[in-house]
């Protein structure tokens, strides 16, 4: 799952970033509202972090550009503005969530693991496709109830087709939402991460759709449950 920070303070940044990498999350970075509306338009991510006090572009400013040029990933405002007009002016933007600084980052990760997963169409944590169960909370997976060791790119595109089970999903889908945008992106690995978690959660759990790219398997129990 990639997600855009659009946070001026560098401290800060580092620290989000951090956590977010060691969650599992690809994270790109814009430091002025400017780039942040250009990488929103222009890059496809799963959620946004957009704090509201920024150089060039304040926040709702770029929030109003994205949601009018069609923009519909779920947006965390984060921000230190704690007055209940500023809130509202946030959401009627098209904000998804709101945060306080200062806060904890255990909070943000929840939030935006909640956010991700009802944008996909999820209401648990815990997500079950046949015998395969991925826990976004903690990022265990489990097969028949077994744990399994995954690699971290192995775990981003299981946890990318958990999260849109319901749908074929394209290579340069995958790609896009794996690597960040500075990363040297290989299309090619990606047949190399399938075949890695074919031998680890069964041959038949991961369908090939020729030309069009990868889907979990149907009629397999796909599902949510706490």
């Amino acid at each position: 799952m990639r997600i855009l920070v659009v946070e001026d303070d560098p401290h800060l940044v580092r620290q989000v970033t951090r956590a977010l990498h060691e969650a599992g999350f690809t994270v790109d970075v814009a430091s002025d509202g400017e780039e942040g509306q250009f990488l929103g338009e222009t890059e496809p991510y799963d959620a946004v972090v957009l704090d509201l006090g920024l150089p060039k572009k304040d926040g709702i400013g770029v929030l109003e550009a994205w949601r009018a040029s069609g923009v519909r990933a779920p947006v965390l405002i984060l921000t230190a503005r704690e007055t209940w007009t500023e809130k509202v002016a946030g959401f009627d933007a098209g904000a998804d969530d709101y945060l306080t600084k200062p806060f904890r980052i255990e909070e943000l990760l929840a939030r935006l693991r909640a956010l991700i997963r009802r944008a996909a169409g999820h209401v648990s944590p815990v997500l079950r496709h046949g015998p395969v169960v991925l826990d976004t909370r903690t990022g265990e997976v489990e097969v028949a109830g077994e744990p399994i060791v995954l690699t971290a790119h192995e775990h981003k595109v299981l946890t990318y087709l958990m999260h849109h089970c319901d749908r074929v999903v394209s290579r340069s889908e995958l790609i896009e939402h794996i690597y960040d945008q500075d990363f040297d992106r290989d299309s090619n690995t990606i047949e190399v991460f399938i075949g890695r978690l074919r031998k680890k959660l069964g041959q038949d759990l991961i369908q090939t759709h020729r030309g069009m790219g990868y889907r979990l398997a149907p009629g397999t129990g796909a599902g949510t449950s706490l």
